[in-house]
């Protein structure tokens, strides 16, 4: 600003301000939309703290509206050419713009969340699933308990030693001191008894 000088009676100079004029935002807007870098900075500086504001309101997070509200400003002047001043202000493009990308954010860290307690719940199992399991355990060995009793002795021990011992039919011959015909016969009688039991096909 350059001043301009007046003479006053007493013969000194004392500088008077010439008048400037405001410029506003959609006149700014169009230059930027001509590519005038100064006008875009003069526009970034007028609206960028109030863009700040409103996106700050919506994330409240301090870093990611900083982030947001640069994003819009580069869109503003990627875009510039489309605001449409018989529309409404080129204050409430850019605001509209701010607040799309807000909202834009918010709902993109809300699906981000909704996918990780999706893959949190699915590969964790809840402690009422550990209780069935555990109390469904119980009592499948109490109904195998209580078939097996109903075995004779040499069925039970036979069917003991082959299926939870790993034993084969002539170790399990061998331990029990029985011929090999024996032993397969009343562990074939024994697992007929044990399916009828327990309702189950072995």
């Amino acid at each position: 600003m350059r001043p301009e000088y007046e003479e006053l009676p007493t013969q000194r100079l004392v500088a008077v301000p010439t008048p400037q004029r405001r410029v506003d935002a959609d006149e700014l807007l169009s230059r930027v939309a001509r590519g005038d870098e100064r006008a875009f900075a003069e526009l970034y500086d007028l609206l960028s703290p109030r863009v700040y504001g409103l996106i700050r309101r919506v994330l409240r997070d301090p870093a990611q509206s900083e982030e947001v509200a640069q994003e819009v400003m580069v869109e503003v002047w990627r875009n510039a050419g489309r605001f449409d001043g018989t529309r409404g202000s080129a204050t409430a493009w850019v605001f509209t713009i701010a607040h799309r990308r807000a909202v834009d954010r918010v709902r993109a860290e809300q699906a981000s969340n909704d996918r990780a307690q999706r893959v949190a719940a699915s590969s964790v199992e809840t402690p009422y699933d550990d209780v069935v399991e555990t109390a469904t355990a119980r009592i499948e060995q109490q109904q195998v308990r209580r078939c097996l009793d109903g075995l004779t002795d040499l069925q039970r021990e036979a069917i003991t030693l082959a299926y939870y011992n790993g034993n084969s039919y002539r170790e399990v011959a061998d331990l029990l001191g029985a011929a090999l015909p024996t032993i397969k016969t009343r562990m074939r009688d024994g697992l007929i008894r044990m399916r009828d039991c327990l309702g189950v096909a072995f």
